[in-house]
């Protein structure tokens, strides 16, 4: 583990994950931010030659739980901001048609889904990405499987948590996340959304503990060869969203299921802009680039397209 302290990261003494060190400060009664402070030590590292993935030192996810990624719960939250619902509108509504369910569920959240204080908005759209194995990091490659029609980015914030022994979710902080999926195989039918969002995903290069999600301004790309095939300047955060912070953790932890304790959480927010809603299919080795400001360094994944023909997984019997 590491702290970052720009143009170096600064190697800590004791806890070797951030989900060890969240468990520790549960323990302890102290902050993340004391623990991890208190535990660095005189070691440092360039960030620009680990970032670059050209040193003897390579990144992580931003969070993850280490030798057991059943014990991780990737999941997110959708039709949290306009763009991503119009996005949706236009992929399965017939011209001149009413509006589709992606609409009319974005409005539910415009309408309530900032509850007041004490009082239960309306439920988001909530999806299931995998365990703790889809997780990728900064510099590694996102796979469109051999059973995949697409892959694509997905620029947004997704909240970090872990559940203590006592079975309370607690947030650690906020981390940059591409969390990737199969637009293609979602436009043929939205019944396919289920299927198109289980694929690999990434999270980092920064973990930001507490952080701010009120008003997070961020730009994302993919390029080629240097060259930009597609841009776009993004806005998240509560004041750009259906739905206030509060109302999303409420209606993902409101299951017993979702708060076994120690369980570790990698929850999406939500996106306000990708490629595929210009209508760019991306292409092997493109590169996907996610940058939000105040969130440390942008998060670089490229993409990877199987060449392998898809097989069927053989079930033996016992």
């Amino acid at each position: 583990m590491a702290v970052v302290e720009e143009p170096s990261l600064v190697l800590l003494n004791g806890p070797k994950s951030v989900y060890e060190a969240a468990l520790e400060a549960i323990d302890s009664n102290q902050s993340m931010k004391a623990l991890l402070l208190a535990a660095r030590s005189e070691k440092k590292l360039h960030y620009d030659e680990v970032y670059s993935g050209n040193g003897e030192w390579k990144l992580l996810p931003a969070f993850d739980c280490p030798g057991d990624p059943f014990r991780c719960l990737v999941a997110g939250t959708g039709l949290t901001h306009k763009n991503s619902a119009l996005n949706r509108q236009a992929m399965h509504a017939a011209e001149g048609t009413k509006p589709t369910d992606s609409i009319i569920m974005y409005e539910w959240g415009v309408e309530n889904g900032f509850p007041a204080p004490g009082e239960i908005g309306v439920q988001p759209e909530w999806f299931y990405k995998g365990n703790g194995s889809v997780l990728r990091a900064h510099g590694e490659t996102l796979e469109v499987p051999p059973f995949g029609d697409d892959g694509g980015e997905e620029p947004e914030i997704a909240g970090i948590y872990i559940v203590g022994p006592d079975g309370t979710p607690r947030r650690i902080g906020f981390a940059t996340g591409n969390e990737f999926s199969d637009h293609v195989m979602e436009k043929k039918n939205y019944l396919y959304l289920a299927p198109s969002k289980l694929r690999q995903c990434a999270i980092g290069p920064e973990l930001v503990i507490g952080g701010d999600f009120r008003d997070i301004k961020g730009h994302v790309q993919v390029s080629a060869g240097g060259h930009v095939k597609w841009s776009a300047d993004v806005r998240t955060g509560e004041q750009n969203m259906a739905h206030s912070l509060e109302n999303l953790e409420y209606h993902h932890f409101k299951y017993p299921g979702h708060r076994l304790p120690l369980q570790a959480h990698v929850h999406f927010f939500g996106a306000d802009a990708f490629s595929f809603g210009s209508k760019l299919l991306l292409e092997n080795d493109d590169l996907m680039t996610v940058h939000w400001e105040e969130m440390g360094r942008a998060l670089q994944n490229r993409l990877s397209l199987s060449n392998e023909a898809e097989q069927l997984t053989p079930v033996s019997r016992l």
